[in-house]
């Protein structure tokens, strides 16, 4: 079968020469890496243009939702485009755009009724965070315009989204751009054991952390009281932070904080909504209601991009005004709304109802727990936490004392690269492995990643000797 018109080599010395991939060390990727050249998908597969098919153990970066190529959705897109493939929102309307919306609300927990789209998910948090500062403005509370914000949080790449992110790698390049956010500790640190964080009962370590972390963000909002517009989370799961996981009990604590402080709380479900964690929003598992819920990634089954916001009654009638009172939100995208990817949404939410996926996640959240289970004992595994198929590898030098590798040695992404000769693409964050397949993949499928991921790690000293000798 003929994967490409140009050969391997031709793409990816055009790739070197041409291309700047994201959070990437261009030097190391461009003197050093031989990555696959993804040219088709087949389900949860991806083929490259030599011919070879690997598991896409991350759902193309925590987004694939049903697998590559499914027809229905493939079918929906054909559809909208002998209609439209684009019109703008505004001074205009787009069936999808409506129905979508409409859906959206329908499902969304709590108090959501009203839907702002845009284009990513860090456009789903600048909009929410803009919306929660003039939410105050609008009301005569001009003072709060203060946030509150989680340690290792991530919130996308754009500079209010980046204002309210946590990570010093990412983050602190572009500090001076950005508005001041209040951090306070998250309630989970590695390491965090249980497999899964919302079922079992927390380690004597993270119930301390979670203490803490209570303790802080109410001294935080006594120090500065009526002075903040939101406190802003990713529910249950830090993603890019590392995949930390939230003790049972830290969203319904939150959530009562903020109501006691009059604060609106802002989740970004970017990540963790539409099915990853086994329900449709990581909020349902403690009925935690948001103010503002920003959502992307599985919203159009990785087909396209695509964000919302969704706003409670509350905010959006703070907005609801006449013109010369100047409370109009002015934001907008030109592709919000966007016909082709709203489109697919309603597509991709209905083959959650015609295959049962919530179900299916649950069984293959089972199955992963039982492959990766094993690694609990490797020496060079210092936590494992799973909720859902969000699931995460923690590497470390030693356990005890725990000690991490250097980070220029970049393990994790040394053993992601292993796994490739396996059938299996993963990528890591620095040194934990995160594994989150398409939530339709088969149990076979996921009985294979995991598996593979254990014959890799067994290989583990071998690859950091390598690793070490090229370093010494």
């Amino acid at each position: 079968m003929q994967h490409s018109t140009f050969s391997t080599e031709e793409l990816l010395r055009w790739d070197r020469q041409y291309v700047w991939h994201p959070f990437t060390p261009m030097k190391s990727w461009c003197e050093k890496s031989d990555p696959p050249v993804i040219v088709r998908g087949e389900k949860e597969f991806l083929i490259d243009s030599r011919g070879r098919r690997y598991i896409d153990g991350v759902s193309s970066l925590w987004c694939n939702v049903h697998g590559h190529c499914i027809p229905e959705l493939d079918q929906a897109v054909r559809e909208q485009l002998g209609k439209i493939a684009h019109s703008s929102l505004l001074g205009l309307c787009n069936e999808p755009s409506i129905l979508l919306a409409k859906r959206l609300a329908e499902i969304a927990p709590g108090r959501l009724s009203r839907v702002f789209f845009s284009d990513d998910g860090s456009t789903a948090v600048e909009v929410a965070a803009k919306m929660a500062f003039q939410y105050w403005r609008n009301c005569g509370q001009s003072r709060r315009t203060r946030f509150i914000a989680l340690d290792s949080a991530y919130h996308g790449d754009t500079l209010g989204a980046v204002s309210l992110g946590g990570i010093e790698l990412f983050h602190r390049t572009f500090s001076p751009l950005c508005f001041a956010v209040d951090r306070v500790r998250p309630p989970a640190l590695a390491p965090f054991s249980p497999l899964n964080a919302t079922a079992a009962k927390p380690s004597e370590a993270a119930a301390r952390f979670y203490s803490q972390a209570m303790a802080d963000i109410e001294v935080t909002l006594l120090e500065h009281r009526n002075e903040y517009a939101a406190i802003v989370i990713e529910p249950h799961v830090q993603g890019a932070g590392g995949m930390l996981m939230h003790p049972p009990g830290f969203l319904t604590a939150l959530g009562k904080l903020a109501a006691q402080y009059d604060v609106l709380l802002i989740a970004d479900e970017v990540m963790t909504g539409f099915g990853r964690t086994g329900r449709m929003f990581a909020c349902e598992h403690e009925g935690f209601e948001p103010d503002l819920l920003c959502l992307s990634k599985g919203l159009t089954a990785g087909y396209m991009p695509l964000g919302a916001t969704l706003a409670s009654e509350r905010v959006y009638q703070s907005f609801y005004a006449d013109p010369q009172e100047n409370k109009t939100f002015y934001h907008g995208h030109t592709f919000t709304g966007h016909p082709l990817a709203c489109a697919v949404a309603l597509a991709s939410h209905d083959l959650f109802e015609k295959h049962s996926l919530l179900e299916h996640v649950g069984r293959l959240s089972l199955l992963l727990h039982q492959q990766i289970s094993p690694l609990l004992e490797h020496p060079n595994v210092g936590d494992i936490r799973q909720l859902g198929l969000v699931a995460a590898v923690d590497l470390v030098a030693s356990r005890q004392p725990r000690t991490l590798f250097p980070s220029h040695w970049r393990v994790g992404g040394a053993v992601c690269t292993q796994l490739r000769d396996e059938g299996v693409i993963l990528r890591p964050l620095a040194d934990t492995l995160v594994i989150m397949p398409p939530l339709a993949a088969s149990e076979q499928s996921v009985a294979h990643l995991g598996q593979a991921i254990v014959k890799v790690m067994a290989q583990l000293p071998q690859i950091i000797a390598n690793i070490a000798k090229e370093h010494a």
